[in-house]
């Protein structure tokens, strides 16, 4: 087959199949990315790539390899969800960057974010006074959740790294 039709080809079936594969996989993979995320994303569109130029490689290998991508992030967040051992090996602990109105430089330099980016955060949130705002926390998937206020218990911030224990 001549490498234009080839393309042609294998490019229309292997998108569809992509489709197909992503949206039988669930939503976990179209969620927020992570590091484990942002691979398996790579990884798909890499594949698709040699599958659209590589008259070396088939189309039946391609498919494969889209589904063995797949497959390997079902196997490892069904795993993650089952194991903390696999889950700490996936997935970034949330970082507490702001508490009770003071940054955490020491976190922030870990995390390289800077006041501004901290700042900008509040603000999207309508917050004018950083001391008005009770915790910003870095997510696993690199957005800012900013809370306004302290609750009762901070049960949401469990697990939050740098999070000071309550008081009991």
């Amino acid at each position: 087959m001549h490498p234009v039709a080839h393309t042609i080809v294998v490019g229309i079936i292997s998108y569809l199949v992509l489709i197909v594969v992503i949206r039988l996989s669930g939503k976990r993979t179209l969620s927020k990315w992570n590091a484990f995320d942002f691979v398996v994303t790579i990884s798909l569109g890499s594949t698709l790539s040699t599958a659209l130029v590589s008259t070396q490689v088939s189309l039946a290998q391609s498919l494969t390899a889209f589904a063995i991508i797949v497959l390997l992030q079902f196997a490892i967040t069904f795993s993650s969800v089952r194991s903390p051992r696999v889950k700490n090996l996936v997935k970034s602990q949330p970082t507490l960057l702001l508490h009770a109105g003071a940054y955490r430089h020491a976190a922030m330099r870990q995390e390289r974010v800077v006041e501004a980016e901290v700042m900008a955060a509040i603000r999207e949130n309508g917050i004018a006074d950083i001391e008005n705002v009770h915790a910003v926390v870095l997510e696993t998937d690199g957005t800012f959740s900013v809370i306004p206020e302290a609750g009762s218990s901070d049960s949401a911030l469990d697990g939050v790294a740098g999070m000071p224990s309550s008081k009991s």
